[in-house]
């Protein structure tokens, strides 16, 4: 059995899990250490059968409950060379911990396989992953992308079930009181994905056969949760994707596990 569950997924925090066969994967830590342990017991599971945590970046966002966690946990950390030298330096990494650069090609952690992908985002290494569980389904977290790519499309289409990041609204970023400068930065190529973009995207999966879709990484101030799904709801069933399961990842709660 397969679990792919956001333990809480916004602007202000994001950790993923992903649990297959006898391996329990956590991809990013950027929830509190209460919060991420609150949810893996809400989930049947424990901090302790963490195998592997996985980072797709430096960001607070993704990173902050670290030095916490890895007082609990004697597990590796994955990242690429860049943002594991950079929550080496400025992060309290407790010693014990192996930081173990991303390869290149696929690799294995026990029974799961994985692949990372570059990502285009204002940060050092940023990258997003895809799964392959024991029972040969495919699954990919991309969030953190200013624009889709080919090389990325390549990773999430042949996948049952996609993590994709939907972070703003046009409207709602273009009204918002953020800076002129930071607002440019989130809908630059290398920042985030609107919702159009997501939508955009979402079809494109639909049509290689993707089955479920969670939208994640939304803001919290240039975003509302009904309008992000019905972005890509609406273009769904609008390309005739009736049946493709589509949920918004909760802030900071568990979303409704995905299962198979």
């Amino acid at each position: 059995m397969t679990i792919f569950c956001p333990l809480g997924s916004s602007s202000s925090g994001n950790s993923t899990l992903l649990k297959s066969g006898s391996t329990t994967l956590l991809v990013d830590a950027g929830l509190s250490c209460k919060a991420i342990c609150s949810a893996l017991e809400q989930l049947g599971s424990h901090y302790e059968e963490i195998d592997a945590i996985l980072l797709t970046h430096e960001h607070s966002d993704h990173v902050k409950a670290l030095p916490v966690l890895l007082k609990k946990l004697h597990c590796p950390v994955y990242g690429t060379q860049p943002v594991l030298d950079h929550i080496r330096q400025t992060m309290k990494i407790p010693e014990h911990t192996p930081l173990v650069p991303l390869p290149e090609e696929a690799f294995l952690i026990h029974d799961i396989e994985l692949r990372s992908f570059a990502t285009p985002h204002d940060s050092v290494g940023s990258v997003g992953y895809q799964f392959r569980t024991p029972e040969n389904q495919l699954l990919a977290v991309a969030t953190d992308l200013g624009h889709m790519t080919a090389e990325i499309m390549e990773f999430l289409l042949p996948c049952k079930a996609v993590l994709l990041e939907s972070n703003y609204d046009d409207g709602m970023l273009m009204c918002s009181s953020y800076p002129y400068l930071l607002k440019r930065r989130i809908a630059s190529s290398i920042g985030h994905l609107s919702n159009v973009d997501c939508a955009e995207t979402a079809v494109k999966l639909a049509q290689h056969g993707v089955e479920h879709l969670i939208l994640g990484h939304l803001s919290q101030n240039n975003n509302l949760p009904e309008l992000a799904f019905s972005a890509t709801r609406n273009a769904l069933d609008l390309a005739g994707y009736h049946t493709v399961h589509l949920q918004v990842a909760k802030h900071t709660q568990i979303s409704e596990p995905v299962c198979f």
